[in-house]
């Protein structure tokens, strides 16, 4: 008698929830990724990985299989030059705010300028007084017959008045620094108040500063005095026209960033 064998089947597990499975955890992925890409990135890494994404969803090339991953965070600002909306540097927003000051204090010196230049025009003072703007200053210079007599460090009467004047257009521009200086020529000196032309030049100046700081408007801290004597000429001292010239004194109103000197403006504006 044939024996029936009896045919074991092994019981499968179902396994088809495994499918539904799997794509949830691929939806969660993708959520985490795009939480995280969009918090740390800028739009257009956004907009590249959502593009992978959706290749991937309908059976393109996945943000994944690409051979070089977009970073998702930008690399340490240490690494790269910093720049801004419109693609300039610091550097260069730098030099160009710089450039700005420098051409705002130009404008101010050669206001300040006229107003001297109009009041030497409207009192005949044109050999007396001159004006210069450089790349560095605004320079005013004196001859010393318009404010001192011969050997003496007191002002004249008229010299007091014109120093008067410079002072009261000086308070309207209270952010310069200003030197007064004083110069003679090469003729020696030696009287019971000044054994040198270091002293006369550098009394002349300190006496012409006191009569500017009379003006309450004016801060003393602006100011400072030097004495040159004779060794900063501006002219021969072999005639008396050039010794005339180099005794002087000149007030200084100095910028506060130097001016290239490619930029530097002279004469009358």
């Amino acid at each position: 008698m044939n024996k029936k064998r009896k045919q074991h089947h092994e019981d499968h597990i179902d396994e088809t929830w495994l499918i539904p499975y799997a794509d949830l955890l691929t939806l969660l992925l993708a959520l985490f990724i795009i939480l995280f890409a969009s918090s740390q990135m800028d739009s257009k890494k956004y907009d590249s990985i959502m593009k992978s994404l959706n290749s991937a969803f309908t059976g393109g090339s996945s943000f994944f299989d690409q051979p070089e991953v977009i970073p998702l965070i930008d690399p340490p600002a240490s690494d790269i030059k910093k720049k801004d909306q419109d693609g300039k540097s610091a550097q260069e927003i730098k030099a160009e705010q710089q450039q700005q000051l420098i051409q705002k204090e130009t404008a101010e010196l050669k206001e300040l300028k006229q107003k001297i230049d109009q009041y030497i025009q409207d009192n005949n003072l044109d050999t007396q007084l001159e004006t210069k703007l450089t790349h560095d200053m605004l320079m005013i210079t004196i001859r010393d017959n318009a404010l001192f007599a011969s050997g003496s460090a007191n002002l004249k009467t008229d010299a007091q008045k014109l120093a008067v004047t410079i002072s009261d257009m000086l308070t309207q521009y209270p952010q310069y620094q200003i030197e007064v200086a004083g110069h003679t020529d090469n003729v020696p000196i030696r009287n019971a108040e000044f054994d040198t032309n270091w002293d006369l030049s550098a009394k002349r100046a300190i006496n012409f500063m006191k009569i500017l700081l009379q003006n309450d408007k004016i801060s003393a801290e602006r100011f400072r005095t030097i004495g040159y004597g004779e060794f900063q000429p501006i002219d021969t001292n072999d005639t008396a026209e050039g010794k005339a010239k180099n005794r002087r004194v000149e007030v200084s109103i100095l910028r506060t960033i130097k001016e290239p000197d490619t930029l530097s403006v002279t004469g009358n504006p």
